[in-house]
Parts: C-alpha cells; sequence; structure tokens
C-alpha cells in the first residue's frame, strides 16, 4: 500500500510544495528539519495552519544543487542605441523528503 503525505512549508522567501525549492545553504547530504509547516495532509485528514501548524515536523535530506536553465532578459527602448542583454540562472536545491510529522 503506498501511503502519499503532502506538507506545504516556507522555506525563506517562498513555500515550497516538495520536490523542489530555492536554494537552501546546506550540503550535499545533508538532513535538515523545516518547521515552518503550513498545511499537512493525507487522503482524508488536512490540517490548515493559521498561519503554521503547531508542532509540525518535515524532516529531509538534501540530495542535489543545481543551477536552472538560463534564462536571457532583453531591455530595449524604441529609436534609441540602448540594448542590453543579460542571462540569469536560478539556484535550486532538491530534497528528499524522509518523514512528515507532528508532534
Amino acid at each position: 500500500m503506498l501511503l502519499s503525505v503532502l506538507a506545504i512549508a516556507n522555506t525563506a522567501p517562498k513555500w515550497a510544495g516538495f520536490l523542489m525549492s530555492n536554494a537552501l545553504p546546506q550540503n550535499v547530504d545533508e538532513a535538515i528539519e523545516l518547521t515552518d509547516v503550513l498545511l499537512i495532509g493525507n487522503g482524508d485528514d488536512t490540517v490548515i495552519g493559521m498561519p503554521l501548524v503547531d508542532g509540525a515536523v518535515v524532516k529531509a535530506t538534501v540530495v542535489d544543487q543545481y543551477r536552472g536553465d538560463k534564462i536571457i532578459v532583453f531591455h530595449y527602448r524604441h529609436r534609441t542605441t540602448y540594448r542590453r542583454k543579460r542571462g540569469h540562472r536560478q539556484y535550486y536545491t532538491r530534497l528528499r523528503i524522509d518523514d512528515i510529522s507532528i508532534k
């Protein structure tokens, strides 16, 4: 039987709905604990925090840190010689969720 549990947590500037999130300052194979959990749900039961779920903890392991695809940012102004071309690559951290629990 496959048991699926969902958790949404706050990991700095953005929320993460767990597979990827913004870059977290951890090393690969390091265990982390996320305590700012906004929602926990499994099948029938759903717990929504106001704003956080009390005693909820998501334990995860950092699997990979990488950079996303390059995005080209091009600024152009009409009838002038103003052209700026810049690139941007976002940092990502891939997490493996080990445990989702409410104490």
